[in-house]
């Protein structure tokens, strides 16, 4: 690992000037993922610009929404009693994320902006496109059980790895920024991109900007939510297949529901098309089939992921059939 200069910033204002004034910088909250990137050799950074005391950790709930600060630890979000009465889903993608360990250091900014867990990537000797745009993408024809069967191109077929990303999707989230161009805020729906012909271009975020805050929407809807992950282990494991879900019916007629998907796309996966053919149909275990086969009408599976075809439709129906009473 070779050696970095390092600053602590006391205001989101003073790490966006440094880091913009210093070359070949980053910041840095927990360093639970950043670190052993940097360690590996997947990225290289000669400054990080600590962002620990920026004031920007708190988690609030008002009438409108639910904010959670970009240097908010994972833990204090999960079990923040509000998050777990309000948006079980939220609390719930966090609790089945890594490890106690990890949750207590590692920030919503950091977890939001992690990067792929591909053996290819992290591996400093292998081709691949997320680390060497124009070098290649081993997985296609490789050792590909993790990869994704949604969204991906002939440059990568890496998945996302974060659970909240998917749980904030469901929730019509937005991702509130700082740069040396001002503040913006961006949808979550648009803040991971699909890989395209530029994979190493991961997020909407733009050179030195900073996650400040994460909004989401105070409803009804986000009440009624839950959160499934399907793993190789019980814990500090990343998902095979996971998905986030709102649910909320009127005499088993579905009123409105949000679904989103891990472990099966390139981003957070969330397809409306799936959702409006559930929505103003009754409940039952035919509605949920035909929704499921409609989400995994362009996969793309490869042959150690082909699997996932039929398990993200298994997973489909086991969350909504827990949340709409059906067992």
């Amino acid at each position: 690992m070779r050696a970095f200069g390092y600053t602590v910033a006391g205001s989101p204002a003073e790490a966006v000037r440094i880091a913009a004034s210093t070359p070949e910088s980053t910041f840095v909250a927990g360093g639970t993922d950043l670190l052993n990137l940097m360690r590996d050799g997947a990225e290289a950074h000669d400054h990080l610009v600590d962002v620990n005391r920026l004031g920007t950790d708190d988690v609030t709930v008002d009438s409108r929404r639910l904010r959670v600060g970009g240097s908010a630890r994972m833990r204090q979000v999960a079990e923040h009693p509000r998050v777990r009465r309000e948006f079980p889903v939220l609390s719930e993608a966090l609790l089945a994320s890594a490890s106690p360990q990890v949750r207590n250091m590692a920030s919503i900014g950091g977890n939001l902006l992690q990067r792929t867990r591909c053996g290819y990537f992290r591996d400093a000797a292998s081709a691949c496109n997320k680390r060497v745009p124009g070098s290649g993408c081993p997985a296609i024809t490789g050792h590909n059980r993790g990869h994704a069967i949604l969204g991906g191109s002939d440059h990568c077929i890496a998945t996302h790895p974060s659970d909240l990303a998917v749980a904030l999707v469901a929730l019509d989230a937005t991702v509130h920024l700082l740069g040396p161009g001002g503040e913006r805020a961006v949808p979550i729906a648009d803040f991971h991109l699909l890989p395209g012909a530029t994979p190493d271009r991961e997020t909407a975020m733009r050179p030195g900007e900073l996650i400040t805050w994460v909004d989401v929407p105070r409803t009804a809807l986000a009440g009624e939510s839950r959160y499934l992950k399907l793993r190789d282990r019980a814990t500090f494991e990343f998902a095979v297949v996971s998905v986030a879900a709102a649910l909320r019916t009127r005499g088993r007629v579905v009123q409105d529901v949000r679904l989103a998907f891990g472990g099966v796309g390139t981003r957070p996966w969330r397809d409306t098309r799936v959702e409006a053919a559930l929505r103003g149909r009754p409940l039952t275990g035919q509605a949920i089939a035909e929704a499921g086969r409609l989400l995994v009408r362009d996969a793309e599976p490869y042959e150690g992921n082909r699997f996932k075809v039929e398990l993200v439709q298994r997973a489909l129906v086991s969350i909504l059939s827990d949340l709409g009473g059906l067992r």
